[in-house]
């Protein structure tokens, strides 16, 4: 079983959608653009426990703890290139702001950043920034809506949780943020994500 988003996206939208990032994906593909997927999401003391399996004699488990988690969040695309944020407040579409200020103040050919339709991506302060943003070369794509299938920044949280933070990661809120930080910043170096390729 698994968690599936509440709602379905419009059957119109979607395609449209689906068809002009699959565009994208070929312009970067063929190098004319740079396409980098953006999200955010928290890693929390009281753990990440997936389905796993241990032998009859081992106590394997991770210990959870109340306390603030840490926000991350993350700009990648397919070839394992991140850039990314932490903090312990919560994301604000000021920090989204930020983030794509920087951004766009890097730029070495035409990039879009592909988010979907959360609060903080969609603000008006965010959208009152397009311009200047476009001005740079910096474009930003929505997703359509339920759709975070089509975010391989997706899967970066799920490796992260899952498979690279240890269970000994947890037993402190320093050594579980430590742990996440170091994480990130290995991705492209020492830990890569094996995407599959996007049928255009």
């Amino acid at each position: 079983m698994r968690k599936r988003v509440k709602g379905k996206p419009d059957a119109a939208l979607y395609q449209v959608r689906k068809e002009a990032l699959g565009l994208l994906e070929e312009k970067s593909w063929q190098g004319h653009i740079d396409l980098f997927y953006g999200d955010e999401s928290q890693v929390s003391p009281e753990g990440y426990v997936p389905y796993d399996w241990q032998f009859a004699d081992e106590d394997v488990c991770v210990e959870s703890a109340k306390g603030k988690g840490l926000h991350c969040f993350a700009l990648l695309s397919r070839d394992n290139r991140l850039l990314y944020a932490t903090r312990e407040e919560s994301i604000t579409a000021d920090f989204i702001i930020e983030q794509l200020d920087r951004l766009s103040l890097e730029l070495v050919k035409p990039t879009v950043v592909v988010l979907d339709n959360a609060s903080v991506h969609t603000a008006a302060k965010v959208r009152k920034q397009l311009d200047d943003w476009q001005q740079w070369g910096l474009f930003l794509f929505y997703l359509p809506v339920h759709s975070p299938h089509l975010n391989i920044a997706e899967r970066l949280w799920k490796e992260l949780k899952a498979r690279w933070l240890k269970p000994q990661d947890y037993r402190t809120t320093d050594s579980l943020f430590y742990a996440v930080k170091m994480a990130l910043a290995t991705v492209g170096k020492n830990l890569f994500i094996n995407f599959s390729e996007y049928k255009f």
